[in-house]
């Protein structure tokens, strides 16, 4: 896979996933033995997959826009801003607040065969945390 191509099945990832909410998408992208380096989150698709549906029900109406994106070879880095309301509970462990919420976000990708295999992330947690109330 190009790189060029790379970006575009991570584009399609942030359409259909992270603002569509599609999780029954995951399997056109993410490799049955994935490996996350979040440790918010569990190991494989199944991990992804829960992850986000906690996520999702905390920040139902999560949009993600991406700011800029960067691939050599089979890694993707993704620079990004989240946003929604926090209406729902589960988010890191805190009930809702109903407030806005809006945090930058690094990704880091490695495709193999066109579909995810593992995962960096960075997350300006602070924000999160100053806008749930937590801090």
């Amino acid at each position: 896979m190009t790189a060029e191509r790379n970006k575009q099945v991570i584009r399609e990832l942030y359409e259909e996933v992270f603002c569509g909410h599609n999780l029954n998408a995951v399997n056109r992208f993410i490799h049955e033995d994935y490996i996350q380096h979040n440790p918010h989150a569990a190991q494989g698709k199944t991990g992804f997959i829960e992850f986000h549906k906690i996520f999702f029900q905390a920040i139902p109406d999560a949009r993600t826009t991406i700011n800029m994106m960067v691939a050599e070879g089979a890694l993707v880095f993704v620079y990004s801003t989240y946003t929604g309301t926090h209406t729902g509970d589960g988010l890191l462990g805190f009930s809702h607040t109903g407030n806005k919420v809006k945090y930058d976000v690094v990704d880091m990708f490695r495709l193999r065969d066109g579909k995810l295999c593992e995962h960096w992330d960075v997350a300006d947690t602070k924000a999160i945390f100053a806008q749930i109330g937590a801090i």
